[in-house]
């Protein structure tokens, strides 16, 4: 199986059954019995982020896209459930083309950082804040507990240029005080609606 087509496989079994089959089984048949020997897509016990947690290495950078993979996919989810039924429908198509890319190109950066085994022990949050809150996820070290990158999106009102939603994200390096841009998408000359709504 091509290296494309067996990332995105895997990708879309772990989030439809968000661990109760590891794509690990499907895609290169181990012992299941032995817990070491797969790679499983679970929730924490507070159930307030996902991780990939992995035992079973057969190669780095296979393990890192999947990886990189399985939180891009938890980012774009978050994203949504951030955008809510009315902001969504409106700036999805951007998001995918715009945001979507630069996420992935931050999270690429983030695994070369870190040694094999400080990325496995990284997770996704999963719960983004409401209302007029920037948050949409972070990424944490489930070890330490500590963020690594923060991912924000503020509302922008430029004078006469009506409403705009800025992407960045915050790193750790900097103690979270710098804005790294990831684009900018136009929403229009109204209010939005609040996050989530």
């Amino acid at each position: 199986m091509n290296k494309w087509l067996r990332k995105s496989l895997f990708v879309v079994i772990s989030i439809l059954t968000f661990g109760l089959v590891t794509p690990t089984q499907l895609i290169n048949p181990v012992n299941a019995e032995n817990i070491n020997d797969r790679e499983t897509f679970d929730a924490t016990a507070e159930g307030n982020s996902f991780a990939l947690s992995s035992g079973f290495i057969d190669e780095s950078e296979h393990d890192k896209d999947i990886f990189i993979g399985v939180l891009l996919k938890q980012a774009e989810i978050q994203s949504y459930q951030k955008f809510g039924v009315k902001i969504k429908p409106v700036i999805e198509d951007e998001f995918k083309e715009i945001i979507l890319p630069n996420i992935e190109k931050v999270l690429d950066n983030l695994a070369v950082q870190f040694p094999e085994e400080d990325w496995k022990n990284l997770s996704i949050t999963a719960l983004p804040s409401a209302g007029h809150s920037e948050k949409i996820f972070n990424i944490n070290n489930r070890l330490t507990g500590n963020d690594v990158l923060r991912f924000h999106v503020r509302r922008d009102n430029p004078p006469q240029a009506g409403y705009w939603f800025n992407f960045h994200y915050h790193t750790y390096y900097d103690d979270f005080h710098s804005h790294h841009d990831l684009g900018t998408i136009f929403w229009a000359k109204n209010t939005p609606p609040k996050w989530m709504s």
